[in-house]
């Protein structure tokens, strides 16, 4: 679609004289590819990229967006889950995005893109907010195509009718066979690719640039267009489904587990010290268990005193973790605090724990 006078000459003739400018289309498919490029070099995969990449890059998911971080629905734009995915959203949206860029105008265009995937991520959002993470270009890209259904079907008096027909018909069918494909394979987000596609209708609405003045749309129409986008946003809003659990603790959770990994790894250091200055005898029994006291019980203590001050709630994905280690904490406190008294008694010595 891009050589737009050759493949439909009345439609080209009509939309040529529009500025080219900025290529809005091509700066944004630039901008797809870069992010996916630095995603592989940091921990993303080829065909495929893990939740924990994708949710640290800022995807879309319940418990993240609703807590907060609601700048997630339009991060979640630039994510893709593996080159498949990112392939055939840019092939798409090299297709149909330069078209629609010059009948709508670049900034226009933008709008409706941004609108589009930002309507589409709400109601996958709504639709699965707490079962999957979710990103991709595919909700803009769907709301491209439905401004250009809007346009074509406006403008369909200024147009041939052969180049009306597969224009018209060749966007309806693509929309409308790639939802139907989104019911038959969960892992598609079709909630994105509906939420994105009917934004984009009613955004081509509101942001119609008629090929000729006499036959500029109507502001009842325009003012419908907005009212009727601002409502399935308020519907939306209020159907949000309740986050399974709070994000922030979530990451508060992993956060503390990793830095008592860390401090037991410090610990067992400790531990094999001990175990050296032992065998040298240039320590008493006393010292020795004061050692064991000062070095391995009581900062056992203080790492299960914090883990115990984490907030915990089952759903939360780390929760069987941290009981697991409190579990080991406070094992191990209790086994090096009655070796520390043992050895101040004389009674024994310590030996690999």
């Amino acid at each position: 679609m891009s050589d737009i006078t050759a493949s439909w000459p009345s439609l080209g003739a009509a939309i040529k004289q529009r500025t080219p400018g900025v290529p809005i289309t091509k700066c944004l498919i630039a901008l797809n590819l870069l992010v996916f490029v630095l995603m592989l070099f940091n921990g993303a995969g080829f065909w495929h990229s893990p939740n924990q990449v994708q949710l640290a890059w800022g995807a879309n998911f319940g418990p993240a967006t609703q807590d907060g971080e609601w700048w997630r629905l339009a991060t979640a734009l630039f994510l893709h889950f593996g080159t498949v995915h990112l392939t055939l959203n840019m092939v798409a949206f090299w297709d149909g995005g330069q078209l629609v860029e010059r009948m709508y105008g670049h900034w226009r265009y933008l709008l409706i893109y941004l609108a589009s995937g930002l309507g589409g991520n709400l109601l996958s959002l709504v639709w699965q907010g707490n079962q999957a993470v979710s990103g991709g270009a595919s909700g803009a890209i769907f709301g491209i195509y439905g401004a250009l259904i809007v346009f074509l079907w406006h403008e369909r008096a200024d147009l041939e009718n052969r180049e009306f027909r597969w224009l018209f018909g060749g966007a309806c069918v693509f929309a409308l066979a790639t939802i139907a494909l989104g019911f038959m394979i969960p892992a598609i987000d079709n909630a994105a690719h509906i939420g994105g596609f009917v934004t984009g209708m009613l955004t081509g609405v509101i942001g119609m640039r008629s090929l000729r003045a006499e036959h500029s749309i109507s502001k009842v129409a325009r003012l419908a267009g907005a009212g009727l986008l601002l409502a399935a946003i308020v519907v939306m809003l209020n159907n949000l489904p309740v986050p399974r659990y709070r994000w922030g603790d979530e990451l508060l959770l992993q956060k503390q587990i990793n830095a008592f990994m860390s401090e037991d790894q410090a610990i067992n250091r400790s531990w094999l010290k001990i175990m050296h200055e032992s065998k040298q005898g240039n320590v008493t029994y006393l010292e020795l268990g004061e050692q064991i006291e000062n070095d391995i019980s009581e900062r056992y203590q203080e790492s299960y005193e914090a883990l115990k001050q984490l907030p915990y709630d089952p759903a939360l994905p780390s929760a069987a973790k941290l009981e697991s280690i409190l579990q080991y904490t406070k094992q191990k406190r209790d086994a090096s605090q009655a070796l520390a008294d043992e050895v101040k008694r004389g009674k024994n010595l310590p030996s690999r724990q």
